[in-house]
């Protein structure tokens, strides 16, 4: 039996080139994370850290929550790199203290979590053909909130585009990954998660804007039902084989984004 190991977060990227997935999850091949990247990071860290606080009844402000983003900003975990970067380390901190506070004090209170980043069993799902994908791992930047629907997830996005036009969080292409992130907390509570799932999108770019919107049908989506294959068997089509499908169209498709971009006979460009 050969066992796949996939992070919820990377499943929207399997199906957007195949080719730089494998090349990631499966081979390892890593580039340094871009100054964007690391403000999400620091802002999950901060909110996180203030939501978890509400859970458990400490008494953690909004200012001293903020200590984690600043932080992390000045010492990341991780390699930067800071070169040709549209955003300057004092920018990146006066934004995202500025979605830190408008998280803290106007998101947060809408909602009744009763879990932060919850660490979850794994869940292996026997895809035949001696393949077996399992999912693992932690909530990544999710809470689990309780409203009159039920449980459900509540998913923290930042991003330069996390929050539309039209005044709405960005919901597009987030299916997947609450999808697994609803079937991880049914699996380790046994407790269906029956409330709609939220994204809450912080855009990071221009105006500091936070906003929400609605996700439904994301654990369908990678189960299937009757009619259609969830995105799980597809994606086990590709194990099975070994084939990843490259995407030369995608947004991706560039050396700012692939760590193997330059090795790639697929490459447009």
């Amino acid at each position: 039996m050969k066992t796949i190991t996939v992070r919820a977060s990377s499943w929207g990227s399997l199906f957007d080139c195949g080719f730089r997935w494998e090349g990631v999850h499966l081979l390892g091949i890593k580039s340094p994370s871009s100054p964007r990247a690391l403000l999400g990071t620091a802002i999950h860290a901060s909110t996180a850290a203030f939501d978890a606080a509400r859970v458990t009844g400490e008494k953690l402000s909004t200012f001293d929550a903020a200590e984690h983003l600043v932080q992390t900003l000045r010492h990341p975990e991780f390699d930067v790199d800071w070169r040709g970067a549209d955003i300057t380390p004092r920018e990146a901190e006066v934004t995202g203290l500025a979605l830190h506070t408008r998280y803290c004090d106007e998101i947060s209170p809408r909602y009744h979590y009763v879990a932060v980043e919850l660490e979850t069993r794994p869940l292996e799902i026997d895809c035949g053909g001696g393949v077996i994908v399992r999912l693992t791992g932690t909530l990544d930047r999710a809470r689990i909130k309780r409203d009159a629907g039920g449980v459900g997830i509540a998913d923290l996005k930042t991003g330069t585009a996390a929050v539309t036009s039209e005044g709405v969080a960005k919901t597009k292409g987030h299916r997947p990954q609450v999808g697994t992130y609803e079937l991880l907390y049914e699996h380790t509570t046994g407790e269906p998660c029956t409330a709609p799932a939220e994204i809450i999108g912080l855009k990071t770019k221009g105006k500091p804007v936070a906003a929400t919107g609605e996700i439904h049908g994301a654990r369908e989506l990678m189960v299937g039902n009757d009619q259609f294959p969830g995105l799980i068997q597809i994606g086990a089509d590709m194990f099975r084989s070994g084939l990843f499908p490259p995407n030369p169209q995608s947004f991706t498709c560039n050396p700012k984004y692939c760590a193997r971009w330059g090795a790639c006979p697929y490459k447009d460009g």
